[in-house]
């Protein structure tokens, strides 16, 4: 079984994947995925949104739950989404020991700043792993306008490997680092002792992390620093055509689909 204490010196680069549901965690987990993150990403991917302010609470121990109970070997990791820390201290210790004790869940994520190295250390205090997040942080889009780019002057680098060691000191088991140069990326890995998970920063640190949608071809749109690794949406969008097509032609349900009790009605 995965374990924080496991991933702490990796012989191989570490795979992570989000999930929302238990059927797409117990696949994960099947083949092998070390890490299956509960992603707030929920909201863009299942919900809808254009971005993942939205998503609630509820929510995240609702899709926690489904995750955790269809996972063996994996470790689950959950974010803690926009609101739900940083704005009360004793709110966000038991907002994140909810994920844990009522959902299921094995660690939790956080948009990393300033404001959150004392909260890492709180919660990792109280039993709560806490994975970091630094670089393109999601619900702060507003703040930096947009899906750019981060860490691309020497300077914003610097002061986000900072960011990063504070948290590591804190006592974050993990850090997620996301849409950087590849060589801050690199740079991460290799002076920090926890380890970093990219998601568009190169191949130069300890693992990758995608959103399960993008890696399987379900998205409608993919971020320049994914693949897809198959073509789910065209499957999925033939099989939905046969079905359509099987029900109008009346060729389902057939005999072998229909069960008679010999009733006279």
């Amino acid at each position: 079984m995965t374990t924080v204490a496991s991933i702490q010196d990796p012989e191989k680069p570490l795979t992570m994947l989000t999930a929302y549901d238990a059927p797409t965690a117990r696949l994960a987990d099947e083949v092998g995925i070390e890490m299956v993150l509960v992603g707030d990403s929920i909201g863009n991917a299942v919900f809808g949104h254009d971005s993942t302010l939205q998503v609630t609470m509820s929510d995240m121990l609702r899709a926690t739950k489904s995750v955790a109970g269809a996972v063996e070997d994996a470790l689950v990791v959950t974010d803690l989404p926009f609101l739900s820390y940083g704005v009360d201290r004793a709110q966000t210790l038991e907002n994140a020991g909810r994920l844990l004790k009522d959902a299921g869940g094995h660690a939790v994520k956080i948009e990393s700043g300033p404001h959150t190295v004392e909260l890492t250390e709180a919660m990792t205090d109280l039993g709560i792993p806490v994975m970091a997040h630094v670089g393109l942080t999601p619900q702060h889009v507003h703040g930096v306008g947009g899906y750019t780019r981060q860490g691309t002057t020497a300077e914003h680098a610097a002061e986000m490997l900072d960011l990063a060691k504070a948290h590591e000191k804190a006592g974050a088991f993990s850090l997620v680092i996301e849409h950087v140069p590849r060589e801050v990326g690199a740079a991460a890995s290799d002076e920090l002792d926890i380890p970093v998970i990219g998601i568009g920063a190169g191949p130069d640190t300890d693992g990758q992390v995608l959103v399960v949608d993008d890696a399987v071809g379900l998205s409608d749109r993919i971020p320049p620093f994914a693949e897809a690794f198959g073509d789910v949406r065209a499957e999925m969008r033939t099989a939905i055509e046969r079905y359509r097509d099987a029900v109008e032609s009346g060729a389902f349900p057939s005999e072998a689909h229909s069960h008679s009790e010999g009733l006279d009605l």
